[in-house]
């Protein structure tokens, strides 16, 4: 096997871990798989953790973990995959940052691992054995690489200065 051949199915193998932790975490958001609290107990957590409307954060979150999971493991539009779970990342790290580094201890070690890795991956690309590489990158192109990550990084930091600002009404309170 080749050097490229080798890094392709490294880039298979990251994807396919890597998407299939996203899918799980965000199908426990929308629909309660695998323990998870579904679209209504996760409303309720996103409104006390400050993420107001709580059903559209708890939509976005899932959507962002399991569409940006489920098209990291197909390597499909794998820029935007990596883009929307990284932002969706995010705001995990925003919710675990007070409780420090280490997840041990209740902080963002994990999601921040997981944001990285996605954002790796659709900053990279999928690799040969990809829907991507099938489609002559379609939805790889350069374009859609910095319209992805601009978007997912604007629209995160809107939904993080939301949230702040809340707890900061609230706290007021």
């Amino acid at each position: 096997m080749t050097c490229i051949n080798r890094r392709d199915l490294a880039l298979l193998a990251l994807r396919a871990g890597t998407g299939a932790v996203l899918m799980a975490h965000g199908t426990q958001k929308l629909f309660g798989w695998f323990g998870g609290g579904g679209l209504a107990g996760t409303a309720a957590g996103m409104e006390h953790m400050g993420f107001r409307p709580g059903k559209q954060s708890a939509i976005a979150a899932g959507l962002g973990e399991a569409g940006g999971g489920a098209l990291l493991v197909l390597g499909l539009a794998t820029p935007a995959a990596g883009a929307a779970a990284a932002g969706a990342m995010a705001g995990a790290v925003a919710v675990h940052a007070p409780a420090g580094f280490f997840a041990q201890g209740g902080g963002y070690e994990y999601p921040a691992f997981l944001g990285f890795t996605a954002a790796a991956i659709g900053l990279a690309g999928a690799g040969r054995y990809s829907i991507d590489h099938a489609t002559g990158h379609l939805f790889d192109q350069p374009w859609t690489l910095m319209l992805a990550f601009t978007g997912s990084a604007l629209a995160a930091a809107a939904v993080l200065a939301k949230r702040a600002a809340a707890q900061s009404g609230d706290a007021q309170e």
